[in-house]
């Protein structure tokens, strides 16, 4: 308590002398911050930054002034360099060029403050990594602040920015970039350089279009462009293959955007002004998982819906929808389906509120009570167990489905009526199948997602390599110990699903298939995995080791960059702890790099 009077007093002193040299910044503070090299100044009220931070780096402090006596811990030749300064939520106007005297900054926070320029000195801290200028009052950017070769975050939302300069392509190791609640209406052409950048936030500006360089953003994971004037999106987007989020609320868009970004899982068009979605549109989104339409006119849903099938919530809340058709209810993993504000015939408005689920067992009735009177007629076919050949499944969307029928065999009628058709997608699930149905290689040149859970294989054909349109395969809950080598060959292979089988290893084959975004190994017997083999998967982003029998997890698995989803759980190994593996997949992947031997 004492310490801080003194100090006041000392400031009330000082103050008689000159109003500069007055301390803001207690000296405690200072000197912490020379061993740390961290200074947080953030809500301070300062008006300015005072000199004597900025000159941390280069002044000895008092007591070295005053060759006074103290400890070893405080020897002040053994100062550390600057390297964090936070300024946040103060009320500073401006920034002295005396920056320039602390070029050790890796970040520097500024955000929350009345800035409406920077000094060109900024350019010099070349070691700079993160920038925080956000709820400022900035019109432009220094042209230096474009040198920063090792910025790798700037945030900019909040502040007055109407252009960017083309040199903001110079920032080449920028990963994170927040432009949003500004004045702008275009940006420069060079945003396409900025090739490391992960995330790019556009939302609340005035953009009526997005240069088409944005398609050279190869490693945009997240694209924020809500909230703006856009009218269209330039179909060169679908070349970002790594784009997993796309925001595009609040526009103008009068269609679903055409978008075959391979990697899309969530996209956000609510409040804009789509009156109809094309068939074309939606089979585009291979690997969509969220899809949100909510307040838009749209007045029917085309058949097609019902092949998006890695969907899981599907939000058209407040359209003119009157219709609904009943094979959205095929949808294998949709969860969520959000219907109110829509003018729905045939569907009660109770029913609406009881969840999704009653829904979709609702419209799964309709499928079996009300199939089309003249198809019925001319089309349909009865089987010996009675189970119809569904013609507009395999017409209309290219699906081949002879699933829950706990038979031991596919009829050849079902074969038969899709002679000559496209198939895309078979589903053969739960059944008594104990190998896969030879008259599937009709479809060799067009089958993309083979189904054959729940069924009693005990080998996969090595057939199996033939069709190499294949992007996804599911084999769970069957009594398979390994896959064929041949399976190599499957280049377009993204997603494997093998869990409650009898592997007792990692299937090598596996190992050779670059394409693998999915690896779903749950409920094995799994033993071990070759961390070096799996470097090389780098599309492997989600793998599941569950319940199985690894009793050590090997550290470089923690290399493996590309993994976002990474399941343990269930083994008995004990490194790292449940409580390690409790807290998610970064936490793993952390722990596993600390143990790398260097």
């Amino acid at each position: 308590m004492s310490r801080f009077k003194s100090a006041g007093q000392g400031g009330s002193l000082a103050g008689l002398k000159t109003e500069e040299t007055e301390p803001t910044v207690p000296s405690g503070l200072l000197k912490a911050a020379g061993k740390s090299g961290q200074l947080n100044l953030s809500g301070r009220g300062l008006k300015e930054v005072p000199k004597e931070v900025y000159r941390l780096n280069v002044d000895p402090p008092l007591e070295a002034q005053q060759n006074v006596s103290f400890a070893e811990s405080d020897r002040w030749w053994e100062q550390t360099d600057l390297t964090k300064l936070l300024l946040s939520s103060n009320q500073l106007t401006q920034l002295s060029d005396d920056i320039r005297l602390l070029p050790a900054l890796m970040t520097l926070d500024l955000h929350d403050n009345q800035m409406s320029s920077l000094p060109s000195a900024l350019g010099e801290l070349q070691e700079l990594h993160e920038l925080r200028l956000s709820h400022n009052q900035l019109s432009a950017l220094p042209v230096e602040v474009y040198s920063l070769n090792k910025l790798c975050s700037m945030t900019l939302q909040q502040n007055r920015l109407e252009s960017l300069p083309e040199e903001l392509g110079q920032l080449k190791n920028l990963t994170q970039l927040d432009l949003s609640n500004n004045l702008l209406k275009d940006l420069p052409s060079s945003l396409g350089r900025l090739t490391s950048l992960q995330k790019l936030t556009l939302s609340h500006n005035k953009l009526s279009a997005l240069p088409d360089s944005v398609a050279q953003l190869k490693n945009l994971k997240l694209l924020d462009c809500s909230n703006n004037q856009l009218t269209g999106i330039s179909a060169s987007l679908s070349e970002m293959l790594a784009l997993e989020q796309l925001y595009l609320r609040h526009n103008k868009l009068r269609a679903l955007p055409k978008l075959p970004a391979p990697a899309l899982k969530e996209l956000y068009v609510g409040n804009n002004h789509i009156e109809k979605l094309e068939a074309e549109q939606l089979s585009c989104l291979k690997a969509i998982s969220l899809l949100e339409l909510r307040d838009n006119k749209i007045q029917t849903l085309p058949e097609q819906i019902s092949t998006l099938s890695t969907l899981t919530r599907l939000d058209l809340t407040n359209n003119d929808l009157s219709t609904l058709p009943a094979s959205i209810s095929l949808l294998p993993d949709l969860k969520v389906l959000l219907l109110e504000g829509n003018p729905l015939r045939g569907i009660r408005r109770d029913l609406l509120k009881k969840g999704t689920n009653e829904l979709l067992k609702y419209l799964r009735g309709r499928i079996k009570e009300e199939p089309d009177q003249a198809e019925e007629q001319q089309t349909a076919m009865t089987l010996p167990s009675q189970a119809r050949v569904n013609v507009h499944n395999i017409k209309t969307l290219k699906l081949l489905d002879y699933s829950e029928k706990q038979a031991a065999d596919v009829p050849e009628e079902l074969f038969d009526a899709a002679a000559d058709t496209t198939v895309t997608s078979v589903n053969f699930s739960k059944n008594q199948l104990t190998s896969i149905p030879p008259r599937l290689a009709e479809f060799v040149s067009s089958l993309s997602d083979i189904n054959l859970g729940f069924n009693k294989l005990t080998c996969c054909s090595p057939d199996i390599c033939k069709f190499l349109q294949l992007t996804n395969i599911d084999l769970r809950n069957n009594q398979l110990t390994d896959l064929p080598s041949e399976m190599k060959d499957l280049t377009k292979l993204r997603s494997v699903t093998l869990i409650y089988n009898r592997f007792k290893s990692f299937p090598q084959v596996l190992y050779d298939i670059v394409s693998l975004e999915t690896v779903l190994l749950g409920n094995n017997q799994v033993n071990g995995v070759d961390p070096h083999r799996l470097m090389k998967l780098i599309n492997l982003s989600t793998l599941d080791l569950s319940n199985n029998d690894l009793l050590n997890v090997p550290p470089e698995l923690g290399l493996c960059s590309s993994l976002r989803c990474l399941s343990l759980e269930g083994n008995p190994f004990r490194a790292p702890r449940a409580a390690i593996v409790a807290r998610g997949t970064d936490a793993v992947m952390e722990y596993l790099r600390g143990r790398i031997p260097t």
